[in-house]
């Protein structure tokens, strides 16, 4: 089994606890946790060591008072980097955005202050995100004379639409607080994101891992198929997990009646 404690890591904090639940941590306070080159292979080394580690779940968080700023734009203009060489720099942006969203492993983004550019591609990456009253999300590319490398063309817009991941990026549009819930950016608005964050990290945490690994993989392949094919995948992967042995005393328990029933929080 791999283990988090032999990772070296330049720019990330990992902790896992008794129970799973991996902490994982930008730690660039002082540049807003912006992505440099070396953070992003930090975010690999972490996403691919924590499905073989044992991970149940994992709350990913920025130190200080910002999720993340996105690109390191100082360290992009002093590399003066050639077109093939920034294409390879975004390459490894998927690579470990693609470990985060397919590694079977539920991350929570607890947000804060920032969560800009390649910060939102970050996020966007996660499987729940959560918001506090002090969060922001912009794709200031535009006016940046940028475009997006790490992924915002996929998953932003599929969170929020083609005409708003468009007009985003052309007016440095601002979303926070419940407009930003409800075009889709973040699933939670709280006063703390953190304390829910590891609320629902826990939650997750209960469920068999192999249900979790389906969730937190097999969602987002079926989105890239033909809705046949995902007809035929969803099936396959059903009969798998529905036929668990850790599915038995759960289905018994709703058998028996003994099961927690699904009701509407009070309220």
């Amino acid at each position: 089994m791999a283990r988090i404690e032999d990772l070296t890591l330049s720019h990330l904090r990992v902790e896992m606890d008794a129970d799973g639940i991996a902490t994982v941590t930008l730690d660039r306070a002082e540049k807003r946790n912006a992505l440099n080159a070396a953070t992003v292979e930090d975010l690999i080394a972490v996403f691919s060591t924590l499905p073989r580690a044992g991970a149940r779940a994992a709350v990913l968080r920025g130190d200080g008072t910002h999720f993340c700023a996105g690109l390191d734009l100082v360290e992009h203009l002093h590399e003066d980097r050639r077109p093939e060489d920034f294409m390879h720099i975004c390459l490894r942006w998927h690579e470990a955005f693609n470990k985060m969203e397919y590694g079977g492993v539920p991350i929570i983004a607890a947000l804060k202050g920032a969560v800009v550019g390649g910060g939102l591609e970050l996020a966007s990456a996660a499987h729940i995100r959560v918001a506090d009253p002090t969060t922001y999300f912009a794709l200031p590319e535009g006016q940046r004379g940028l475009f997006t490398g790490g992924g915002a063309t996929i998953r932003v817009t599929d969170l929020v639409g083609k005409a708003r991941m468009i007009d985003m990026m052309l007016t440095g549009r601002v979303y926070q607080g419940e407009e930003a819930v409800s075009v889709g950016l973040a699933q939670y608005l709280v006063d703390h994101s953190e304390a829910k964050a590891y609320d629902i990290a826990r939650t997750a945490a209960a469920n068999p891992p192999l249900s979790n690994f389906a969730i937190c993989s097999a969602v987002s392949h079926m989105q890239n198929m033909s809705a046949l094919d995902a007809a035929y995948a969803e099936s396959v992967v059903a009969g798998i997990v529905n036929t668990q042995p850790a599915s038995r005393d759960r289905l018994r328990a709703f058998a028996d009646k003994s099961a927690a029933r699904v009701r509407p929080a009070a309220g």
